[in-house]
């Protein structure tokens, strides 16, 4: 057993970790490693769904537009299956990986293409490389004296990654806070003709139908070269923490949506508390430069990630949910404490209001980055040490449909609450808000986003302590509900059915016919997803959410686990731990 004391311990480490202001935080690994025999694609967790390793023969790194052109122009030519990541390989799904065969193959980087933004002020406008990463967008364009509107929360993407997959912040306003709303513009190398020297870059116009595909595309359309985004005059934001009650949620969020620009909700199930993010635009003239540096995104010394990741390990293997809700209150405390990352005149959290510049406060990621001292912290779920390991579940609601999934999931946690420990241990449920966009794979209404991450076991065939709730919440969500998944994240079942969620889900498939006829972008992975195709159930399929359980060999009988009905919809089918009253 592992005491009250030692667990004071690791949240130390984590605390005191998080403030050291000496410590070097080492770089995300590349993701592309080649042996010389072989090259392997791994993402930022260093594992996709299915766990098995994504091989290819070749690798380009492309540093203008015509390589570019040329790296296509070579796989059409060879006939190879070709793929397209950026230096940060943040996909969840195994979108990225060109094929099961390394042998007919090409993977493109943009990891070196990555060098021009071209700023135009006149036109509120910026035109950036695929690759050049989200940071160093926001960073010119601040300089510049304007603000790209919209960025998800997690800076580590590149330009074209984040538009293909459809990330976002929240907002209803303008044209809201998917950040491919805001693209006015790009450049698409498609496969062509022998004459036309097999491939070709077309140019894509704000008025050009076309658009509606390439800007939420997963990379199945082709290759992006450039993309340009409209921008606004500079401007700062104002943001405060409000940690209440939660009995609210299901009648508040539409008005809280309304009301503030940039708001959004996290809410802590277990713990009967929503953090209400009271966030909006004001002047450049407002006194204040605050940053943004997001608690979850800042380098943690890898000690303490792995401190913390061997207690819920230990939690784990003990059934300790006692364990996993003591740790989760402690952290929330923390984050009520240090504003979860917020710092006035971007030293420390000094009291609310936090002011700063649009740039700083709109996105972050402090660990992707080298200060010139000591290694010793990287992300704390950076593979190459035993730190965190997680999944991500991300569902996208209508509005009218919300506010009943969360009372089922508060019916849920009503006859548990400790059950959702699990969850509130890592950032709880965060709640934003995405406007209707005209893109075909894009919301086609306005939307509420609920993201939620929960361990992930070391072993693809070890049970995880109260999976059955998360897989209930997972499937009153995409199934009863309706939910819409996000392109970049979540487990296999999420995608089952999507083709029917999407009204112009047929015209994305006829601008994939019309633009690469041969199916050279894409993969039996990509058609997983695009195509919602659920994988051949095996013994413990439902563990990794590769299926939904129909019978008790998909969850882990040997271990106790069954496949059961849902508690609450009792329609979800679960793998469930029976003897829940032995539970710590």
């Amino acid at each position: 057993m592992y005491s009250f004391r030692w667990l004071l311990g690791v949240l130390h480490l984590v605390v005191w970790g998080s403030t050291l202001q000496n410590i070097r935080a080492i770089p995300p690994r590349d993701p592309v490693q080649c042996n010389g025999t072989v090259c392997t694609l791994y993402n930022s967790y260093g594992a996709w769904g299915d766990r098995k390793d994504c091989h290819f023969k070749t690798v380009a790194y492309p540093t203008t537009e015509e390589e570019l052109r040329l790296a296509v122009a070579y796989a059409n030519k060879n006939k190879f299956k070709a793929k397209v990541v950026s230096k940060f390989s943040h996909t969840i799904p195994k979108l990225a990986c060109p094929s099961s065969r390394s042998d007919d193959s090409l993977l493109i980087s943009t990891a070196k293409y990555d060098s021009n933004i071209e700023i135009e002020s006149a036109n509120f406008a910026v035109t950036a490389d695929a690759g050049v990463a989200l940071r160093e967008l926001i960073d010119k364009v601040e300089e510049a004296g304007l603000s790209l509107v919209a960025a998800p929360y997690w800076e580590g993407v590149s330009v074209a990654g984040l538009i293909s997959t459809g990330a976002h912040g929240s907002s209803w306003w303008g044209k809201g806070g998917a950040v491919h709303d805001h693209v006015i513009g790009l450049s698409l190398i498609v496969p062509a003709s022998e004459s036309e020297g097999y491939a070709k870059v077309i140019q894509i116009g704000a008025q050009d139908q076309l658009l509606n595909a390439a800007k939420v595309s997963l990379g199945v359309l082709g290759v992006i070269s450039k993309v340009k985004f409209s921008l606004e005059p500079g401007f700062k934001r104002i943001i405060t923490f409000n940690y209440t009650d939660d009995s609210l949620i299901e009648s508040e969020f539409i008005e809280h949506g309304k009301k503030y620009e940039f708001g959004d909700i996290t809410w802590y199930p277990s713990k009967h508390t929503a953090a209400y993010r009271y966030d909006s635009r004001v002047s450049m003239d407002a006194s204040g430069d605050g940053i943004n540096d997001f608690l979850g995104f800042q380098d943690n010394e890898i000690l303490a990630s792995e401190s913390v990741r061997a207690a819920e390990k230990a939690f784990e293997s003990a059934k300790n949910v006692n364990g996993k809700c003591t740790l989760a209150a402690i952290t929330l405390g923390y984050k009520k404490l240090i504003a979860n990352g917020l710092k006035n005149n971007g030293l420390i959290f000094t009291g609310y209001p936090v002011v700063g510049r649009q740039g700083k406060m709109q996105a972050s990621g402090s660990c992707l980055y080298s200060p010139i001292t000591r290694i010793d912290s990287s992300c704390a779920w950076d593979p190459r040490y035993k730190g965190l390991f997680f999944y991500e579940s991300t569902a996208i609601f209508s509005v009218s449909k919300f506010g009943e999934f969360i009372r089922d999931v508060k019916r849920l946690r009503d006859l548990r609450p400790e059950k959702f420990c699990g969850v509130d241990l890592y950032n709880g449920f965060l709640i934003r808000y995405i406007k209707a966009s005209k893109a075909y794979l894009g919301q086609s209404e306005d939307s509420i986003v609920v993201d939620f991450n929960y361990y992930r076991a070391d072993d693809a065939s070890t049970p995880r302590l109260n999976q059955d709730v998360i897989e209930e919440v997972e499937q009153i969500a995409f199934l009863k509900y309706g939910a819409r998944p996000h392109w970049a994240k979540n487990r296999n079942l999420a995608f089952l059915n999507v083709q029917t969620k999407y009204p112009n889900y047929n015209k994305f498939l006829a601008a994939k016919k019309q633009l690469d006829p041969q199916n050279m972008f894409s993969s039996e992975w990509s058609d997983q997803i695009l195509f919602g195709k659920e994988a051949v159930k095996s013994d413990g399929c439902a563990l990794e959410g590769l299926c939904i359980c129909s019978e008790d060999r998909h969850c882990s009988p040997s271990k106790g686990y069954f496949c059961k009905p849902g508690l609450v919809y009792t329609e979800a089918r679960v793998c469930r731990y029976p003897p829940s009253s032995t539970l710590i």
